[in-house]
């Protein structure tokens, strides 16, 4: 709490702004502005939601705590400002393979089911984004009965 404070009147005195370890073009803040849009499309960001956001950023980058709150920060600022899901999709399609893909849409599911069930409209941003990285609407819904089973 400190550290933001001190951040936002260091910028406002025109100081130097802290260097995010997560540029513009990094696959990692893509994936997690669309973690976060998920997480965000029907309500705010709840505990349970950020808890299970914090766990799968940390494991699948291998962050420690403060890189991933980080990185959940700078991924909230992203999806606000992103006009639409292309800017994160086409760095996705551009970095990671075909397994990188389908993980990610995995760990989408996986946010999507934080609550127990998944709403229209998070079930409509999977199938966006899955169409928008090549992951085929037949690994989509194979990856999400996987998902849903694993919660059972």
């Amino acid at each position: 709490m400190l550290k933001e404070i001190s951040d936002f009147f260091s910028e406002l005195t025109g100081g130097d702004k802290p260097v995010s370890q997560f540029a513009e073009g990094d696959y990692r803040l893509a994936a997690a502005a669309l973690l976060v849009h998920v997480a965000t499309v029907d309500h705010e960001l709840d505990e349970e939601s950020r808890a299970k956001l914090h766990d799968l950023l940390k494991k699948r980058f291998a962050l420690d705590d403060a890189a991933t709150e980080e990185l959940i920060g700078a991924a909230a600022v992203a999806d606000r400002a992103a006009i639409d899901l292309y800017h994160f999709t086409s760095l996705i399609n551009r970095t990671l393979d075909d397994d990188g893909r389908r993980r990610l849409i995995e760990m989408m599911w996986e946010m999507a089911f934080v609550d127990g069930r998944v709403s229209e409209f998070e079930d409509n941003i999977l199938w966006r984004v899955a169409d928008l990285i090549n992951v085929p609407q037949r690994e989509r819904i194979e990856i999400r009965r996987r998902v849903a089973g694993d919660r059972a």
